[in-house]
């Protein structure tokens, strides 16, 4: 720790839960992130295929198989969409039931 003319200024990593944890258990936090980190990516997928698909869809000039692979894109991102939702809204759910929190796990470490 430093005083300053600002206060005391407290290292970053002092309280930080990665660094905190005991052994193995940072592998679950990883995990966790991991999968959050997917869903977003499945988020932005699925806004990048939605404007591809209205392009699609507008550069169609009429013509009914192309404007039918713009829906069909549309639908399949939509669907896409849905079941990663599901996935969340399920372990949600399925953690509620057991008492486990399984989208933010709390790992405990041994006591002495």
């Amino acid at each position: 720790m430093a005083d300053s003319i600002f206060g005391t200024i407290t290292a970053p990593v002092e309280g930080n839960k990665y660094f905190e944890s005991s052994s193995g258990s940072g592998l679950f936090l990883l995990l966790s992130n991991i999968f959050k980190f997917a869903g977003v990516i499945a988020g932005i997928f699925f806004i990048i295929q939605i404007i591809l698909a209205g392009f699609a869809y507008i550069s169609a000039s009429g013509d009914p198989k192309k404007t039918q692979e713009a829906w069909n894109k549309i639908w399949q991102s939509a669907l896409g969409l849905f079941i990663v939702a599901s996935a969340f809204v399920i372990a949600g759910f399925i953690g509620r039931l057991t008492g486990l929190n399984i989208l933010n796990p709390t790992i405990y470490e041994p006591t002495d």
